[in-house]
């Protein structure tokens, strides 16, 4: 039994490592949710000698690569952990960096998004924000509202905890019985409670942490690691992570059937 447990661990290794044959992804097998932790800017930058500032603007540079090939192969929603509660830890110079990065990200994006039908969410904590930032992702938000594409979520001052901890305290403030609350009750109180959870998990940049990442969302995601960095995450290592999703057996707690 143990030799059989560690050879189907190999196997799947393999799979994620790109050394063994696998199925090819069929429209029946592609994720609708895909959440992506974009690890890895930074040792972008420092292998080709450059400063790691930009490793962050090639990282948002392959948002829009990526998210176009997603919507293509058909994936639905789109989750990206672009700044964390804790990146305000980060030195001054980089967190400014980061901030102004996304500024204008979404002075010279949402246009072309809004254009590309995909809509713009936002996901975490906007009162740390300076006001001029909390009203761009708001007129973003907005514009993209009624769009009926692919959706992307932007976790920008993000935290699972956090999350947690404010959908508890907003639960109170609405004086909820405690028999009343449920999964379901709890899942309504999240940042953003229409999109479904993530189906997958893709971690790029060689680690295996989940990061406070959507805690609540991901009990039964498929979880990806790849060591490619994310700004040399492409087309082709994207459709290698949706391959090795279509190989995977979801169970969620029970017997089931492979993604066939």
């Amino acid at each position: 039994m143990e030799s059989q447990v560690t050879m189907i661990a190999d196997r799947q290794k393999q799979i994620n490592d790109g050394l063994a044959p696998i199925r090819p992804a069929r429209g029946d097998c592609i994720p609708s949710h895909i959440a992506i932790i974009m690890d890895g800017n930074g040792r972008w930058a420092e292998a080709r000698k450059q400063p790691r500032n930009e490793g962050h603007s090639a990282g948002v540079s392959n948002i829009r690569r990526i998210l176009s090939h997603m919507q293509k192969r058909g994936v639905k929603f789109v989750t990206v952990f672009a700044f964390s509660t804790e990146n305000w830890e980060r030195p001054e110079k980089e967190v400014s960096f980061l901030l102004d990065l996304l500024l204008d990200a979404l002075r010279t994006e949402v246009r072309e998004l809004h254009r590309n039908n995909v809509r713009v969410l936002h996901m975490g904590r906007i009162d740390r924000l300076p006001k001029n930032y909390r009203n761009e992702i708001k007129h973003a938000v907005t514009l993209t509202s009624g769009n009926t594409g692919i959706t992307l979520s932007v976790a920008f001052n993000y935290g699972g905890r956090d999350e947690i901890v404010e959908a508890t305290r907003r639960i109170v403030d609405d004086c909820i019985e405690s028999r009343d609350i449920d999964e379901a009750v709890i899942s309504s109180y999240m940042f953003c409670p229409d999109v479904p959870d993530p189906d997958m998990v893709i971690r790029t940049g060689g680690e295996f942490r989940i990061s406070n990442f959507l805690l609540w969302q991901t009990a039964y995601s498929e979880f990806y690691s790849t060591s490619a960095t994310w700004p040399d995450f492409d087309e082709k290592e994207a459709d290698h992570a949706l391959n090795a999703y279509a190989n995977r057996n979801r169970r969620f707690g029970r017997l089931h059937k492979p993604n066939r």
